[in-house]
């Protein structure tokens, strides 16, 4: 066998864009034979083929630096190894620092966050090395739940992801007793089964801040067998006067009472079935309804030419559809279609049901605009707007979000108040719905414009018409895309020719 990987033979280089295939060169590939042994040889592909079946062609050649970085060490201070399982964790990570400091590198990273704030991380290096290791111990045998920390996609349960805020992992290094780790960790495999992601990973905020409580004030509890209402009383006025770190913890002990009660299931422990009681849980305040005005939207809009040609595009996109901008980031590239006569969007809610709505020429036209751009980057993709690392993912929000807030921060862009303007998206589908209801629409057509997905709105819903939809929602359609494209003078032609089209009159 052939001690190379081509990148070329894989199947993700062949959606690559062209820009992505010139920059791996002629043919990119990691060389094997830099590993002293067939068996650490057979250990590495493996593990890049599999990396491979995950990432982009360019996100795999990009790692090719890392791979060098190990091998080197290798060929330095592991002369005698025959497979990476001869040394243990601990020391390959040590290793590898001690090899990056002897040649001058660095072993943390500043990742960029918004707001101008960062963090720092592990150089990627050594995040290399920690994804191969965590890749090795599954090859060993050992059961992912066994672990302390979970890869979600090797846990072979379907999962329900967020796409646009994807979780990778789970951590339960933080829940100090062995014996509630060990609970939770069943707890929370079988709330998977059932449960979004972003459920599960607010059910471990809960169980992480409980099990901080316990370690300080109840050392001696190893086990939820342990607990009693009297601890969790406790818990309760420690939350009031203590802890400061959230401000609102009703969602918290909703998750908390729900990972205890199926513990309580699982293991027998019948006290923990009422070991919170309703009138724990604080009342739900809800937020208060804001909204842009004409003036601040008028305000972002011109501010937004000044984006990049798709980002700019995602976010007019997102006013005219008033979706959630999880809709508006999943939208697929097959989501038009004609119906009667009407050009027809298919929107895939990620927090509910799918549904459809005609949509004015001018929206048509920009969507269609957005996948012809994405197609010239990226080649066929199954989303209009994707991760510029994964092509086969949708744009991340968190992407998303720190490309606006640079350039709001940048330009100064301010609310009405003088506050420089937030990352408000929820707020273009407010305003999207306020403007309807000022257009005098009945119920039924606003909350079916919106997608909502009440008993009521449902129930309206199904006794209507598509063509009565397109003919009563059509004038108000072309006004909010007209409100909306009165602000953009100077982003580009294709705006201007679609104003000049006389099929768009």
């Amino acid at each position: 066998m052939e001690n190379k990987i081509h990148i070329k033979q894989l199947a993700s280089y062949q959606s690559a864009s062209k820009t992505a295939k010139e920059r791996m060169g002629r043919d990119p590939c990691f060389d094997l034979g830099l590993l002293p042994t067939a068996a650490m040889q057979e250990e590495m592909r493996a593990y890049i083929m599999y990396r491979g079946g995950k990432l982009s062609a360019e996100k795999l050649y990009s790692e090719k630096r890392f791979y060098h970085h190990l091998c080197q060490l290798v060929q330095k201070k592991g002369k005698r190894l025959n497979s990476f399982h001869d040394w243990e964790r601990e020391k390959w990570i040590r290793q590898m620092k001690g090899w990056l400091l002897e040649n001058g590198l660095p072993l943390t990273h500043m990742e960029k966050g918004n707001f101008g704030k960062g963090k720092v991380s592990n150089a990627p290096t050594i995040r290399y090395m920690e994804r191969l290791l965590n890749f090795l111990d599954l090859d060993n045998g050992q059961d992912e739940t066994d672990k302390d920390i979970w890869d979600i996609s090797r846990l072979n349960i379907d999962t329900r992801q967020d796409l646009i805020r994807p979780c990778k992992s789970i951590n339960f290094t933080k829940i100090s007793q062995p014996d509630i780790r060990q609970e939770a960790k069943k707890a929370i495999f079988f709330h998977l089964k059932t449960e979004s992601v972003g459920c599960v990973k607010k059910e471990m905020t809960a169980l992480r801040r409980f099990s901080r409580y316990l370690s300080g004030k109840h050392p001696e509890i190893e086990s939820c067998a342990d607990l009693d209402r009297m601890v969790f009383e406790e818990y309760l006025i420690y939350l009031k006067t203590e802890d400061t770190g959230a401000k609102q913890f009703r969602a918290e002990l909703t998750r908390l009472r729900a990972v205890l009660e199926t513990i309580g299931g699982m293991y027998q422990y019948p006290q923990l079935k009422s070991i919170i009681l309703n009138r724990d849980i604080p009342p739900d305040y809800k937020a208060e309804f804001k909204t842009y005005s004409d003036a601040e939207l008028k305000r972002l809009n011109a501010f937004l030419v000044k984006a990049d040609e798709q980002t700019a595009r995602i976010m007019v996109i997102h006013q005219m559809l008033g979706t959630r901008i999880s809709d508006t980031l999943t939208l697929s590239v097959n989501c038009l279609s004609e119906k009667n006569g009407e050009t027809v969007i298919r929107i895939k809610q990620m927090k509910t049901h799918a549904y459809e709505k005609p949509v004015s020429p001018e929206l048509a036209a920009l969507i269609r605009k957005s996948i012809q751009y994405t197609k010239e980057q990226n080649g066929e993709t199954e989303y209009i707007f994707v991760s510029g690392n994964d092509p086969a993912r949708p744009l991340e929000y968190s992407t998303l979000q720190s490309r606006v807030l640079q350039l709001i921060y940048k330009e100064d862009i301010r609310d009405d108040d003088g506050n420089l303007f937030g990352f408000g998206t929820h707020m273009y589908r407010h305003y999207y719905g306020v403007k309807l209801t000022e257009m005098h629409l009945d119920d039924w057509t606003i909350a079916r414009l919106l997608g909502h997905s009440s008993v009521k709105n449902v129930k309206y819903y199904r006794k209507m018409s598509n063509q009565l939809l397109a003919d009563e929602t059509r004038r108000v359609r072309n006004m909010l895309s007209e409100m909306i494209l009165e602000n953009l003078d100077g982003w580009g032609e294709e705006y201007e020719q679609i104003r000049q089209d006389d099929r768009f009159k």
